[in-house]
């Protein structure tokens, strides 16, 4: 069948299907499922017989649009906290896991350009780093303490603040992605050459020693930390795409959506933000005194955790789903 003929024969229902996910007419729960159903067949017919085409890429949003309707009409559990965590997130994220992808590469790439900027310019440290932190640092690596910087203040109020500074860090990543999503580039950018640029000052002053020292301490909090920005600054960038690429809404409904979507991504790290902050106020400060042991099993495990929740878990969820809706 060609494209042309395609089209014109499920104009009408596609339209239809529009109207239900706008919230125009409503439907039940088994209704929707038929809809989906019907909807799949013709998204996999598309991508058969033109894969290429902006038919598929159509069909393939109100698919999405129309799975994320029925979830939502679905029973939620009598806790919603857990069925935000258990359910809402990972079905968000599987659908806008690609925009975790390229955080993920625009934080690598961004880090590595602090890095080598940092090892062919000498004097990029103290351009891109404070003077106060460059010194400090450099006077903890002779002292043969490369995490001293975070053992300073009491354990209860260094824990506070750092709370609320990563906070507040991770509300800028998310909300400047309201500047089309440039705003959040830009700040991961920022924090992505000053986590390069600090590896190599260690490397410099201190070669492998301090770097595998701080490297013990920066990881124990670091992973939760630098794992929760990466995914705000994909929730600032599904924000900022919302107002760039609208589809088929119009731009104002589609940036809703986008922040509404988004918005629960953010919140969803704040728990491993919290945690992070906890980790570093509490725990790193003892990280060349630990057994390698417990510091290695705080890192790997709390890496094993995050990724697994918003890599992995998010594809079981999805698939659940789908056989839910099929059977």
């Amino acid at each position: 069948m060609r494209e042309v003929a395609f089209i014109k024969q499920n104009k009408e229902k596609w339209l239809g299907i529009e109207t239900v996910v706008s919230g125009n007419v409503k439907k039940n729960p088994d209704e929707l499922s038929s809809i989906y159903i019907n909807l799949v067949n013709d998204l996999s017919f598309s991508q058969t017989y033109y894969p290429k085409s902006k038919t598929t890429i159509y069909l393939n949003h109100l698919a999405s649009s129309i799975f994320q309707k029925i979830y939502k009409t679905r029973r939620i559990e009598k806790n919603r906290l857990v069925y935000f965590f258990k359910t809402d997130v990972p079905l968000l994220m599987y659908q806008y896991r690609k925009y975790l992808l390229y955080a993920f590469g625009f934080f690598i790439i961004f880090t590595l350009i602090g890095l080598v900027s940092a090892i062919y310019d000498k004097d990029f440290n103290d351009f891109f780093l404070s003077e106060g932190y460059v010194n400090k640092t450099v006077e903890n690596i002779k002292n043969h303490n490369a995490v001293g910087v975070y053992q300073e203040g009491s354990q209860l109020g260094s824990t506070i603040s750092l709370i609320f500074n990563n906070i507040g860090v991770g509300v800028k990543m998310y909300v400047y992605g309201i500047f089309a999503g440039v705003g959040t580039l830009l700040y991961l950018l920022i924090n992505g050459i000053m986590l390069g640029t600090i590896h190599q000052l260690l490397y410099e002053y201190g070669e492998y020693n301090a770097l595998t020292e701080f490297s013990k301490g920066l990881w124990l909090h670091g992973v939760f930390e630098i794992f929760a920005m990466i995914v705000e600054a994909a929730a600032g960038l599904i924000l900022g795409a919302s107002i760039l690429f609208p589809r088929t809404y119009s731009r104002f409904n589609s940036l809703v959506r986008g922040f509404r979507d988004s918005f629960k991504i953010f919140i969803s790290t704040v728990p491993f933000t919290i945690c992070a902050g906890i980790i570093e106020g509490f725990i790193t400060r003892y990280a060349l005194t630990m057994p390698l042991f417990l510091d290695l099993l705080i890192i790997f495990g709390t890496f094993s955790f995050i990724a697994f929740y918003y890599f992995i878990y998010p594809q079981i969820v999805a698939k659940k789903m789908k056989a839910d809706l099929i059977t």
